[in-house]
């Protein structure tokens, strides 16, 4: 996703190869973790029409949550969806107009606590703790 603070920029022959980059991290990895469906790594998109395209059929059984520092509800005070949609802000975070942009479109703000994670560590905690608070989802 591209937003306000993100800092790289890539043209469109940079963006092919590092999207078929992260294709295969991402392949090599569900081999790893016996991980028998693969995430599809989606083409370079802003921020606005990522959170404008999660609407869907399946988006009333999502729970979709903006992760930042300054939310007031933690992750465990939420019943246990049958999936998530999880979006982490690049270093520096969201702008609060992009938090209010997702919250417009019905992701709901969450925290991990008063620690304020890096992107690349916020991902893994976050999903450590929906693993241990709701257990395997089915995707």
């Amino acid at each position: 996703l591209t937003s306000e603070r993100c800092e790289v920029k890539l043209n469109a022959e940079r963006q092919d190869k590092r999207i078929a980059h992260w294709q295969q991290v991402a392949i090599s990895a569900c081999e790893q973790a016996g991980r028998a469906r693969v995430p599809t790594i989606e083409a370079i998109q802003s921020l606005e029409e990522y959170v404008s395209s999660a609407i869907s059929a399946k988006s009333t059984e999502e729970l979709k949550l903006v992760l930042h520092h300054r939310a007031d509800q933690q992750l465990d005070e939420y019943e246990t969806p049958k999936s998530v949609r999880l979006l982490i802000g690049p270093e520096g975070g969201l702008s609060q107009d992009e938090i209010l942009l997702a919250q417009k479109h019905g992701y709901a703000p969450c925290t991990l606590g008063k620690r304020v994670f890096r992107t690349e560590t916020a991902p893994v905690a976050t999903l450590a703790v929906m693993q241990w608070l709701w257990g395997d989802f089915n995707a």
